[in-house]
């Protein structure tokens, strides 16, 4: 098998070799035959999976993952994007074959565990996703394991490639720490090319696919049937268009043209001064996507609710605070915003009490150049700290510009201060990421903010959602996140190979009385 999966790459390398040289056959490569004139090569593929919700939680609770060498992680703990895409194009099969840049660790130093893929690859006739995978016990007392083209998951072929169904492997488990992953539901798998060729005429093709000069297929393989029977598929059967239209992943997509601001242009604000104080503004924030997942899940068996104004998106997501008051300096790029609204964060429950009971209120951001801090009043178990600051900011640009009478400054990295940490009761050290922070705030009354990340949009004391509907408490959540297979559904998925020995397992269990007895400890004392 490893032999025939990575023939890939030199055979296209070959095929674009005797194509430039007007060759008419192929030496044998690999122990291969001649190659089939039917295989064209491809080139800058970009593939897209987040493996398993449920799993990146658990890394992401308890260690982190890093992307490089061409692959990246998309913000929020998000799905995986390797890029760099290079194979074949069956023309006769309809079938890809392509293997991807990029490496991607997944690591907690606390739990002793580290998982490393490199060289994924998408087989559409097989119908799978295979990898090159080393686990790594950091205690050394469990030999590191190797694996080359070991099969991740089974692919539900599509004729786009685009969010196709994947299912986990017995393998998958056994790499990633969990039996209970064989068999269970993956994330969706996207698989397009990068960009669109320079060449491609402006009205698609009206005949059949062809493979001109540059061994290309101008149908491209996400417009052909995947699994050799093209019964099962459209009538419109191969002489569909390559996807060259914006038919993309969220990391690769073109914007559209529409939705670069979110703000009207049919009512345009009045010409706002230099500075001055803000008539209005939004912050959406989801704290940390792991400690919103720990919470529901089935450690803490607990729950999430948003009051005084504030939101929260469907799934257990993000955090929308309302009623922006503040100043703002457009030529000196400041800002200072305060705002309405509160999360708490709710689970332990002991005898009627709980072990976490942490409550977030009247935060408030401030930038000054692209820097900044994210700070708010803390209430854990009763103790309340006002102005704490939780995170320091950073922007991707230091200018504050105003369009329409709103300023927006969206994906604000935060990282994890020293006195946040104690708020959360030392469960993330500081320096830790958090979720980006989104900003907007209008400088006039007549100024239209873009649409909130939050669903609830009622301004009521909402739970988990933002629809009044309690979530937690029974290890699930509406959006999937936690539970339905997850790690969350009955604890059996924990990956216990990674949690190394008996005190491993014993640290998750007990995370929650850690926490109480800690935030127990220093109840009466004033948080930095």
């Amino acid at each position: 098998m490893p032999v025939r999966r990575r023939r890939c790459t030199a055979l296209a390398a070959a095929v674009a070799t005797a194509t430039a040289l007007g060759a008419t056959a192929l030496a044998a490569l690999g122990g291969a035959t001649t190659a089939s004139a039917a295989e064209a090569p491809l080139s800058d593929y970009e593939l897209t999976w987040g493996i398993k919700q449920s799993y990146r939680t658990y890394v992401g609770m308890f260690g982190s993952f890093t992307a490089s060498e061409g692959a990246t992680q998309a913000a929020g703990n998000g799905a995986f994007t390797f890029t760099d895409g290079t194979g074949t194009y069956d023309t006769t099969a309809h079938t890809v074959d392509l293997a991807f840049q990029g490496k991607l660790v997944s690591a907690s130093a606390a739990h002793h565990f580290e998982v490393t893929l490199t060289d994924v690859r998408f087989d559409s006739g097989a119908g799978e996703i295979t990898a090159d995978v080393t686990t790594v016990d950091t205690t050394g007392t469990t030999p590191t394991k190797k694996g080359d083209d070991v099969p991740l998951a089974k692919v539900a072929v599509t004729r786009a490639m685009t969010d196709m169904a994947t299912t986990l492997t017995t393998e998958a488990g056994e790499y990633l720490g969990s039996a209970g992953y064989a068999g269970a539901a993956g994330d969706p798998l996207t698989v397009v090319k990068r960009t669109p060729p320079t060449t491609e005429p402006s009205t698609g093709p009206t005949t059949g696919p062809t493979t001109g000069p540059t061994g290309e297929p101008t149908t491209g393989p996400t417009g052909e049937p995947t699994t050799g029977e093209p019964s099962k598929e459209p009538t419109t059967g191969p002489t569909d268009p390559e996807p060259t239209d914006p038919q993309t992943t969220p990391a690769t997509g073109e914007p559209s043209p529409t939705a670069s601001t979110g703000a009207s242009a049919s009512a345009p604000a009045s010409t706002a001064p230099a500075k001055g104080a803000l008539a209005d503004g939004t912050l959406g924030w989801g704290v940390k996507e792991s400690f919103r997942a720990y919470v529901v899940g089935t450690i803490a068996k607990g729950r999430v609710t948003v009051s005084g104004g504030a939101a929260q998106a469907a799934g257990n997501g993000a955090f929308t605070f309302k009623d922006a008051t503040g100043t703002y300096d457009t030529d000196a790029d400041k800002l200072t915003a305060t705002f309405k609204g509160a999360v708490n964060f709710k689970g332990h429950e002991s005898g009627g009490s709980y072990g976490l009971d942490l409550t977030l209120s009247n935060l408030k951001a401030t930038l000054d150049g692209g820097t900044g801090t994210l700070s708010a009043d803390v209430n854990s178990l009763g103790t309340q700290t006002k102005g704490v600051v939780l995170a320091d900011l950073e922007a991707r640009s230091g200018d504050l510009k105003a369009a329409q009478g709103v300023i927006t400054v969206d994906d604000v990295a935060a990282t994890l201060t020293a006195a946040g940490a104690k708020a959360f009761g030392d469960f993330y050290q500081a320096g830790t990421a958090l979720d980006p922070v989104d900003l907007s705030v209008a400088l006039s009354t007549d100024a239209q903010l873009p649409d909130g990340d939050g669903s609830d949009t009622s301004g009521g004391t909402g739970t988990s959602g933002g629809t009044g509907s309690t979530v937690g408490g029974t290890g699930t959540t509406t959006g999937g996140s936690i539970g339905g297979g997850s790690l969350a559904s009955t604890g059996s998925d924990i990956p216990g190979p990674a949690l190394g020995a008996v005190a491993g397992v014993a640290v998750v269990v007990g995370a929650g009385a850690v926490y109480a007895t800690r935030r127990r400890r220093t109840q009466g004392q004033s948080a930095e």
